[in-house]
């Protein structure tokens, strides 16, 4: 792992495999899906290809994004399995290069990050928390469904 792409979540700063990261948009109109897991807020669509959108604070536990029609929310696309996920987030802030391979979280952090921690990796900036991308797009362990 070479570069991080830096996020805000729930307040957070933490970190993505910028590998793993197709692009960086900008989220206006989503669909819903109903019966789908609540921490996926709906679809969206990128140049002819559907997106899930995961809202990343509820994956998390921390809350729930307000995606009021016509507000604009950052996303990090990326795709695992085979599909295509927006990853919601408070906002997108650089590209930064790692100073290492990730180490193990060593503090509390609460239940979600707990769960979608792959580590603590250095950079210029110091230590910064590194997300799971697969295991956030997972979401809580609840399984609790959105209304029909």
């Amino acid at each position: 792992m070479d570069l991080l792409l830096i996020v805000s979540i729930g307040g957070s700063r933490v970190a993505f495999d910028a590998a793993m990261v197709e692009s960086v948009i900008e989220l206006d109109t989503l669909s819903p899906v109903p019966r789908a897991p609540k921490h996926l807020a709906g679809l969206s669509a990128l140049r002819s290809r559907v997106l899930t959108v995961v809202d990343c604070k509820l994956a998390l536990d921390l809350g729930k994004t307000d995606f009021t029609p016509g507000e604009i929310h950052e996303a990090a696309v990326v795709e695992v399995d085979g599909h295509h996920y927006a990853l919601s987030v408070d906002t997108v802030e650089d590209v930064i290069e790692a100073r290492g391979e990730p180490n193990a979280v060593r503090a509390a952090m609460g239940d979600g990050w707990e769960r979608v921690a792959a580590g603590m990796v250095e950079t210029d900036e110091g230590p910064i928390l590194l997300v799971d991308i697969a295991k956030l797009i997972a979401g809580p362990q609840s399984n609790e469904r959105a209304a029909a």
